[in-house]
């Protein structure tokens, strides 16, 4: 299995390649021995997209051909004789890709509903940030979203059945203004009030997007102009028999995707670098180790909990554990044997233990979902923490934070490197302080 990217890929079980698809021999090369290629590729983000991505996929079908792929799997885009761009590109790429008669599954969908998905992402700030926004009828357009989960089993499913068009969705026929309102309930927040302003036009709201989210505003643009067109599928029928799938419904969908991102911050915290991603705020800090002190850094990361001592900045834990009790937080000191995961320590939940690598998740946080994980690597500690903020009360909480977040966390990094001293006399079977594989 070969993964093809612009930048090289990290994914489990597949060789990854960073090619561009427009370097024919290069892409040849990638693909010589591949039976069945994906093709996830678009250019929203230049200028003419729209020639761009037909290039694109001539380019790869052409390629494909005469390096023996004998299926391509597309994801496109729904919409019955779009108006928009972005619409009307998504349906052409299919065609250009089976320009050399490579046969094509192409699987149009709507919004996509999943972490880093661009429709995802506009609906989670827009919801997370606004309790009342003045919106253009665009929120009334009928959409059909999907769950990625569900994307990604009918990608699966998709190696098997008859070459040809096929229109995926979820299992409701929803609005943008319903889906708000739904992802709202799935979060736990209060109802948002949507006022619709007829006047207001796509480009307009493109406008008033920009300065509400952080979504890249070369993608949203364009997206926000097929807004107006509705995307729902219109041959259910010949889909269900293909591929025999029960897609979520909205609800189940977005609870789905918030789970999943959770749990895929459990698993790869360690790796992710500063700043925001997906609606997660993330502080990266390293600070030395000596070589000789690794292994007793990594006993001291079972010694967690009962004592805000352990944490470093005794005094700031304690005066954000009271600051927490006014709006209904219950911290509680607790210790265990050692922790494992699936244990309670203090406030957190142990969401991965390994030698060298601790990763927590905050309990009932009122911000909203918390990390913070520890990975002794070579010579360095590195420690990670992250927040999913919920609603405006923790986008507030961290941009307050943000300022001083750096120099605090090195501080407690600092701080775990010096409790080495009060853990010499422990007994400690060198176990390393862990390797790559850690995180």
């Amino acid at each position: 299995m070969v993964a093809l990217s612009r930048h090289l890929p990290d994914i489990a079980g597949a060789a990854g390649r960073a090619v561009d698809v427009a370097d024919e021999e290069e892409l040849y090369d990638c693909l010589a021995g591949c039976e069945i290629a994906y093709y996830l590729v678009h250019s929203l983000g230049v200028g003419d997209f729209r020639s761009r991505d037909q290039q694109l996929a001539e380019i790869f079908g052409r390629v494909g051909a005469a390096a023996g792929i004998r299926r391509i799997i597309y994801l496109g885009g729904l919409g019955n004789n779009p108006e928009s761009e972005h619409l009307v590109s998504r349906q052409e790429v299919g065609v250009a890709l089976g320009c050399e008669h490579v046969p094509v599954v192409e699987m149009r969908a709507a919004v996509v509903l999943g972490a880093g998905s661009i429709s995802f992402e506009m609906l989670r700030y827009l919801t997370e940030r606004l309790p009342f926004m003045i919106c253009p009828r665009w929120v009334r357009t009928a959409i059909q979203p999907i769950a990625l989960i569900d994307v990604i089993r009918y990608l699966m499913k998709a190696l098997d059945v008859g070459p040809g068009i096929y229109e995926i969705g979820g299992a409701d026929v929803t609005t943008y203004r319903e889906m708000i309102s739904a992802y709202a309930e799935a979060r736990g927040l209060r109802r948002r009030h949507i006022v619709d302003v007829p006047y207001l036009t796509p480009r307009l709201s493109s406008y008033w997007l920009d300065l509400v989210t952080p979504v890249d505003r070369r993608v949203s643009h364009a997206l926000i102009e097929s807004l107006v067109t509705e995307v729902v599928v219109g041959d259910r029928e010949r889909t269900d028999d293909a591929f025999g799938i029960e897609p979520l419904k909205l609800t189940e969908a977005l609870l789905a995707t918030l789970d999943d991102q959770a749990l895929a911050i459990n698993r790869d915290l360690l790796s992710r670098q500063d700043g925001l991603c997906d609606g997660v705020y993330t502080v990266r800090v390293a600070v030395p180790v000596p070589a000789e002190a690794a292994a007793l850094l990594d006993v001291d990361l079972d010694r967690i909990g009962g004592s805000y001592g352990w944490y470093g900045l005794t005094v700031a834990w304690r005066v954000r554990a009271m600051l927490g009790r006014l709006v209904g937080e219950r911290w509680r000191l607790s210790s265990a044997r050692a922790p494992i995961e699936g244990e309670t320590v203090d406030w957190w939940f142990v969401a991965r233990r390994e030698p060298g690598t601790l990763i927590l998740r905050a309990i009932s946080w009122f911000p909203g979902e918390g990390w913070l994980g520890y990975r002794c690597s070579g010579d360095e500690l590195v420690q990670v923490g992250a927040l999913r903020p919920k609603g405006i009360p923790g986008f507030l909480y961290w941009k307050l934070l943000q300022p001083v977040h750096h120099r605090v966390f090195h501080m407690l990094a600092r701080h775990r490197v010096k409790r080495i001293g009060s853990v010499q006399s422990v007994e400690v079977q060198p176990r390393g302080c862990g390797s790559d594989d850690g995180g």
